[in-house]
């Protein structure tokens, strides 16, 4: 009660997540959403559509036409005279969300899952939302032969709480990976860790499916020996061989991390030994000399559109490397691996017509049914059609040019960004920022004890967090 100035209230507002762009309210719903009037890629049989109508209702596709007509429903319309609307887009290969992705101490850290490490306040996932992403395959590095287990995740921005970040549709994956991070080619390894070589890569590999099917085998002799069940204790669950016996399966899939031909050719010889398919190289830069291999084996293909030289075992590396496995058959998709690059997808989609003349309906599945299909959620997302989920994304011009923009990205019929909103968002996080810095500058008789008459009469700059009263703001 003995205070030098009168406490008052705090007006603040509290967002989730803390920070820029974090949303103060709970997100509407709104129950059914008609845009009239656009030109939708569908990334389906449908292909794209110019002057049609869609319909979304309780988070799903309900209807694509001409002039749907809604009657008296109270429903939410939006003028899409002269917009696009997309699939929301899809990146296959992702470390956001995340932070200490390598494992690295051993080669094989089956065990390790990412959904246990998600950041769901991280910037990256907005400004992403802003590109018109919408799910990313989310992986551990690629310091080992055999990394951790992969989580699928809806960009949700604004929850606090990771597992409504998850979307447990998705096939259980892993992430594999060949080459110069594996053998440790680019940095001091103090641990000294086996291997040292590309032959090593696939030798350690080998050791871990062989220790895999002996797993399998025991707990199968275990279980169907009565007798055995009775009599004795159970072989010891082991979580790192409980994913490898999954791939063995068929239960998870694989996601290697790849660059050259004689590696990918390898990986799929000793997949064939134990019965197995790999269900998607990462990467793959090399993939363009052995399309054909590829293809029947039967794997996927997540690369990149256009990067090159930026280790040696890169450098036969082309822009054309999508184009021409598409051409024999292979599911191709583009990726990111990187915070920013994932924020503007359709144009890295784009490079696929500029690298390859591909049609603008092929090179927008790139980064939407392709990697879908890829992800084993393409029955839910990926394209626009009745039944899937109300992922979708309205730009202002064609997708796949420069000159469009991202003004909405929906996800599950739920609105996570909008340009108008986005804008409120930016003032009023100015407007905050200011508030904030003239509260600290503000005098005593203002209220606020920033600035404080010491002894001598001469006013000093304070910040008011200390337990005491004040801490000079020199000293924070």
């Amino acid at each position: 009660n003995n205070t030098e100035y009168e406490e008052k209230i705090s007006t603040l507002t509290v967002f989730s997540p803390e920070g820029a762009y974090g949303r103060s309210e709970k997100l509407k719903d709104p129950n059914i959403i008609l845009v009239n009037d656009a030109t939708i890629w569908t990334s389906g049989p449908q292909g794209i559509l110019k002057g049609w109508d869609i319909m979304f209702q309780n988070g799903k596709v309900i209807k694509i036409a001409r002039n749907i007509s809604i009657g008296k429903s109270r429903a939410l319309v939006i003028e899409g005279s002269g917009k696009h609307i997309t699939p929301g887009l899809i990146d296959a290969h992702s470390h956001m969300a995340a932070a200490s992705i390598n494992e690295g101490f051993q080669s094989v850290t089956a065990e390790v899952r990412m959904e246990d490490v998600i950041v769901p306040d991280d910037i990256n996932l907005y400004r992403s939302l802003a590109g018109g992403l919408t799910i990313i395959n989310l992986l551990h590095g690629s310091a080992n032969a055999i990394g951790g287990q992969n989580a699928v995740l809806k960009l949700r921005w604004g929850t606090l709480d990771p597992g409504d970040l998850i979307y447990k549709n998705a096939t259980p994956g892993i992430k594999f990976a060949l080459g110069e991070n594996v053998k440790r080619s680019n940095w001091v390894d103090p641990l000294n860790r086996y291997p040292k070589t590309r032959l090593g890569v696939e030798q350690i590999i080998r050791d871990a499916f062989e220790a895999a099917s002996d797993y399998k085998k025991s707990w199968n002799i275990y279980n169907k020996n009565i007798r055995l069940k009775k009599t004795s204790i159970p072989p010891r669950i082991d979580l790192e061989l409980e994913a490898l016996v999954e791939i063995l399966e068929g239960k998870r899939k694989i996601h290697c991390h790849s660059y050259r031909q004689d590696e990918i050719l390898m990986l799929t010889r000793v997949a064939e030994d134990f019965g197995f398919t790999i269900g998607t190289f990462q990467h793959v830069l090399e993939g363009y000399k052995i399309a054909e291999r590829i293809q029947e084996h039967g794997a996927s293909a997540s690369t990149f559109s256009d990067w090159w030289s930026y280790k040696y075992e890169v450098i036969d590396a082309i822009p054309y490397n999508g184009a021409l496995m598409h051409e024999v058959g292979i599911n191709v998709s583009f990726n990111s691996d990187d915070d920013e690059l994932s924020r503007h997808m359709n144009l890295e989609a784009a490079k696929a017509v500029k690298y390859g003349n591909l049609s603008p309906a092929e090179a927008l599945n790139f980064v939407t049914i392709n990697p879908a299909r890829q992800l084993g959620v393409d029955k839910w997302v990926g394209s626009l059609e009745p039944g899937k989920d109300a992922d979708f994304v309205i730009w202002s011009g064609n997708p796949l040019s420069t000159y469009s923009r991202c003004e909405q990205t929906w996800i599950n019929g739920t609105q996570y960004f909008s340009l108008d909103q986005d804008k409120f968002m930016r003032n009023r996080d100015g407007k905050l920022r200011n508030d904030l810095i003239q509260k600290i500058l503000s005098s005593p008789e203002d209220g606020n004890p920033s600035l404080k008459t010491d002894e001598t009469g001469e006013k000093e700059k304070y910040s008011c967090f200390h337990e005491h009263g004040y801490i000079r703001k020199g000293g924070l």
